[in-house]
Protein backbone atom coordinates (compact mmCIF):
# COMPACT_ATOMS: atom_id res chain seq x y z
CA UNK A 1 0.00 0.00 0.00
CA UNK A 2 1.86 3.08 -1.10
CA UNK A 3 1.45 6.56 0.75
CA UNK A 4 -1.55 7.83 -1.14
CA UNK A 5 -3.52 4.91 -0.52
CA UNK A 6 -2.65 5.05 3.36
CA UNK A 7 -3.90 8.88 3.27
CA UNK A 8 -6.77 7.54 1.88
CA UNK A 9 -8.02 5.60 3.97
CA UNK A 10 -6.82 7.52 7.45
CA UNK A 11 -8.26 10.52 5.97
CA UNK A 12 -11.14 10.47 3.11
CA UNK A 13 -12.71 7.14 3.21
CA UNK A 14 -15.75 7.18 4.78
CA UNK A 15 -15.03 11.10 6.11
CA UNK A 16 -12.51 10.36 8.33
CA UNK A 17 -11.28 13.87 8.39
CA UNK A 18 -14.53 14.92 10.29
CA UNK A 19 -13.05 12.72 12.63
CA UNK A 20 -9.85 15.04 12.54
CA UNK A 21 -11.96 17.99 13.48
CA UNK A 22 -14.18 16.93 16.17
CA UNK A 23 -11.07 15.56 17.73
CA UNK A 24 -9.90 18.76 17.18
CA UNK A 25 -12.59 20.70 18.61
CA UNK A 26 -12.83 18.45 21.70
CA UNK A 27 -9.01 19.22 22.20
CA UNK A 28 -9.29 23.21 21.96
CA UNK A 29 -12.74 22.94 23.92
CA UNK A 30 -10.69 21.23 26.76
CA UNK A 31 -7.61 23.57 26.45
CA UNK A 32 -9.78 26.93 26.14
CA UNK A 33 -11.68 25.74 29.28
CA UNK A 34 -8.82 25.23 30.89
CA UNK A 35 -6.67 27.93 30.21
CA UNK A 36 -9.96 29.89 31.82
CA UNK A 37 -9.94 28.53 34.72
CA UNK A 38 -6.29 28.25 35.41
CA UNK A 39 -6.10 32.04 34.39
CA UNK A 40 -9.03 33.14 37.17
CA UNK A 41 -7.06 30.55 39.61
CA UNK A 42 -4.01 31.83 39.27
CA UNK A 43 -4.26 35.11 39.57
CA UNK A 44 -6.22 34.77 42.64
CA UNK A 45 -3.48 32.76 43.96
CA UNK A 46 -0.69 34.92 43.09
CA UNK A 47 -2.37 38.26 43.92
CA UNK A 48 -2.73 36.39 47.37
CA UNK A 49 0.93 35.77 47.84
CA UNK A 50 1.86 38.66 46.70
CA UNK A 51 -0.01 40.65 48.90
CA UNK A 52 0.78 38.26 52.10
CA UNK A 53 4.44 39.08 50.84
CA UNK A 54 4.44 42.48 50.89
CA UNK A 55 1.94 43.87 52.87
CA UNK A 56 1.43 40.77 55.52
CA UNK A 57 -2.44 40.03 54.74
CA UNK A 58 -4.31 36.48 54.05
CA UNK A 59 -1.89 35.16 56.17
CA UNK A 60 -4.50 31.63 56.34
CA UNK A 61 -5.21 32.15 52.72
CA UNK A 62 -1.65 32.48 51.91
CA UNK A 63 -0.78 28.94 53.78
CA UNK A 64 -4.04 27.35 51.61
CA UNK A 65 -2.48 28.64 48.42
CA UNK A 66 0.75 27.31 49.08
CA UNK A 67 -0.66 23.72 50.15
CA UNK A 68 -2.64 23.98 46.64
CA UNK A 69 0.69 24.99 44.68
CA UNK A 70 2.28 22.05 46.25
CA UNK A 71 -0.12 19.19 45.49
CA UNK A 72 -0.76 20.57 42.01
CA UNK A 73 2.63 21.41 40.86
CA UNK A 74 4.09 18.20 42.78
CA UNK A 75 1.97 15.54 41.64
CA UNK A 76 2.15 14.36 37.53
CA UNK A 77 -1.25 15.64 35.85
CA UNK A 78 -1.96 12.45 34.56
CA UNK A 79 -2.82 10.72 38.35
CA UNK A 80 -4.50 14.43 38.93
CA UNK A 81 -6.66 13.56 35.88
CA UNK A 82 -7.04 9.86 37.28
CA UNK A 83 -7.75 11.09 40.68
CA UNK A 84 -10.41 13.11 39.16
CA UNK A 85 -12.26 10.64 36.85
CA UNK A 86 -12.61 8.11 39.26
CA UNK A 87 -12.55 9.38 42.85
CA UNK A 88 -13.42 12.96 43.37
CA UNK A 89 -15.48 14.45 40.02
CA UNK A 90 -17.20 10.64 39.12
CA UNK A 91 -20.88 12.44 38.32
CA UNK A 92 -19.59 15.07 35.94
CA UNK A 93 -19.12 14.31 32.03
CA UNK A 94 -15.88 13.50 31.13
CA UNK A 95 -15.24 16.18 29.61
CA UNK A 96 -15.69 18.40 32.11
CA UNK A 97 -13.47 16.29 34.62
CA UNK A 98 -10.80 17.14 32.21
CA UNK A 99 -11.65 20.86 31.37
CA UNK A 100 -11.69 21.57 35.49
CA UNK A 101 -8.80 19.01 36.27
CA UNK A 102 -6.38 20.96 33.34
CA UNK A 103 -7.57 24.33 34.58
CA UNK A 104 -6.59 23.44 38.39
CA UNK A 105 -3.49 22.03 37.30
CA UNK A 106 -2.52 25.22 35.18
CA UNK A 107 -3.99 27.51 37.79
CA UNK A 108 -0.94 26.56 40.05
CA UNK A 109 1.57 26.82 37.35
CA UNK A 110 -0.08 30.46 36.25
CA UNK A 111 -0.05 31.46 39.78
CA UNK A 112 3.98 31.10 40.02
CA UNK A 113 3.93 33.07 36.36
CA UNK A 114 1.76 36.03 37.45
CA UNK A 115 3.15 36.21 40.91
CA UNK A 116 7.00 36.66 39.75
CA UNK A 117 5.63 38.92 36.69
CA UNK A 118 4.28 40.99 40.40
CA UNK A 119 7.67 40.98 42.02
CA UNK A 120 9.36 41.95 39.48
CA UNK A 121 7.98 45.83 40.08
CA UNK A 122 10.74 47.98 42.09
CA UNK A 123 9.53 48.21 45.19
CA UNK A 124 10.71 51.73 45.04
CA UNK A 125 7.70 52.40 42.34
CA UNK A 126 5.33 51.46 45.48
CA UNK A 127 6.95 52.79 48.08
CA UNK A 128 6.84 56.32 45.51
CA UNK A 129 2.47 55.75 45.16
CA UNK A 130 2.03 55.11 48.62
CA UNK A 131 4.06 58.34 48.98
CA UNK A 132 1.71 60.00 46.67
CA UNK A 133 -1.75 59.38 49.04
CA UNK A 134 -2.65 56.07 47.07
CA UNK A 135 -3.74 53.11 49.13
CA UNK A 136 -2.65 49.52 48.43
CA UNK A 137 -5.64 48.85 46.21
CA UNK A 138 -4.43 51.86 44.19
CA UNK A 139 -1.06 50.49 44.42
CA UNK A 140 -1.86 47.32 42.96
CA UNK A 141 -4.29 48.40 40.15
CA UNK A 142 -2.33 51.34 38.87
CA UNK A 143 1.38 50.26 39.70
CA UNK A 144 1.72 46.30 40.24
CA UNK A 145 -0.72 44.62 38.04
CA UNK A 146 0.37 46.68 34.26
CA UNK A 147 4.29 46.34 34.84
CA UNK A 148 3.59 42.81 36.34
CA UNK A 149 1.44 41.17 33.30
CA UNK A 150 3.54 42.77 30.58
CA UNK A 151 6.70 40.43 32.52
CA UNK A 152 4.14 37.79 32.74
CA UNK A 153 2.81 37.38 29.10
CA UNK A 154 5.51 35.40 27.39
CA UNK A 155 6.00 32.80 30.03
CA UNK A 156 1.86 32.46 30.12
CA UNK A 157 1.29 31.97 26.76
CA UNK A 158 4.58 28.94 27.39
CA UNK A 159 1.91 27.49 29.66
CA UNK A 160 -1.03 27.47 27.19
CA UNK A 161 1.26 26.19 24.82
CA UNK A 162 1.98 23.22 26.94
CA UNK A 163 -1.73 22.75 28.27
CA UNK A 164 -3.16 22.23 24.93
CA UNK A 165 -0.08 19.42 24.10
CA UNK A 166 -0.83 18.15 27.90
CA UNK A 167 -4.95 17.70 27.06
CA UNK A 168 -3.66 14.79 24.83
CA UNK A 169 -3.81 12.32 27.24
CA UNK A 170 -7.71 13.19 28.09
CA UNK A 171 -8.29 9.83 26.04
CA UNK A 172 -7.40 7.31 28.78
CA UNK A 173 -10.44 8.71 30.86
CA UNK A 174 -12.51 8.30 27.73
CA UNK A 175 -12.91 11.46 25.95
CA UNK A 176 -12.30 11.84 22.19
CA UNK A 177 -9.70 14.37 21.09
CA UNK A 178 -7.26 14.60 18.38
CA UNK A 179 -5.00 11.90 20.12
CA UNK A 180 -7.99 9.43 20.61
CA UNK A 181 -9.00 10.09 17.31
CA UNK A 182 -5.92 8.95 15.66
CA UNK A 183 -6.09 5.69 18.21
CA UNK A 184 -9.00 4.78 17.09
CA UNK A 185 -8.44 5.20 12.93
CA UNK A 186 -4.64 3.05 13.71
CA UNK A 187 -7.52 0.48 15.55
CA UNK A 188 -9.03 -0.02 11.85
CA UNK A 189 -6.53 0.60 9.22
CA UNK A 190 -3.58 -1.06 11.30
CA UNK A 191 -1.36 2.05 9.60
CA UNK A 192 0.21 4.58 12.09
CA UNK A 193 1.70 6.65 9.70
CA UNK A 194 -0.76 8.60 8.32
CA UNK A 195 -2.93 9.25 11.43
CA UNK A 196 -0.38 10.12 13.89
CA UNK A 197 1.41 12.45 11.52
CA UNK A 198 -2.10 14.35 10.66
CA UNK A 199 -2.95 14.98 14.61
CA UNK A 200 1.06 15.99 15.24
CA UNK A 201 0.92 18.25 12.48
CA UNK A 202 -3.32 19.98 13.64
CA UNK A 203 -1.01 20.34 17.39
CA UNK A 204 1.74 22.07 15.71
CA UNK A 205 -0.55 24.76 13.97
CA UNK A 206 -2.19 25.15 16.70
CA UNK A 207 0.98 25.82 19.08
CA UNK A 208 2.48 28.37 16.21
CA UNK A 209 -1.00 30.26 15.55
CA UNK A 210 -0.59 30.97 19.65
CA UNK A 211 3.16 31.59 19.07
CA UNK A 212 1.91 34.13 16.34
CA UNK A 213 -0.98 35.49 18.72
CA UNK A 214 1.96 35.96 21.55
CA UNK A 215 4.02 37.97 19.06
CA UNK A 216 0.99 40.59 18.03
CA UNK A 217 0.43 40.86 21.76
CA UNK A 218 3.96 41.92 22.39
CA UNK A 219 4.11 44.16 19.61
CA UNK A 220 1.17 46.11 20.85
CA UNK A 221 2.26 46.25 24.52
CA UNK A 222 5.60 47.54 23.19
CA UNK A 223 3.83 50.59 21.25
CA UNK A 224 2.04 51.30 24.07
CA UNK A 225 4.89 51.46 25.84
CA UNK A 226 6.62 53.46 23.71
CA UNK A 227 3.88 55.68 23.64
CA UNK A 228 3.45 56.34 27.33
CA UNK A 229 6.89 57.06 27.52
Amino acid sequence: MNIFDKFYEAVIYQDRWQWYLSGLGKTLLISLGAILIGVILGIIVALTKYTYKKFGNFKISNGVCDLYLAIFRGTPVYVQLLIMYLIVLIFLPTVWVAIITFGINSGAYVAEIIRGGLESVDDGQIEAGRALGLNKLQVMVKIVLPQGFRVALPPLFNEFIALVKETSIVGTIGEVDLTKVAARIVARTYEPFVPYVMIALMYLVVVIALTKLLKMMERRLAKGERHRT
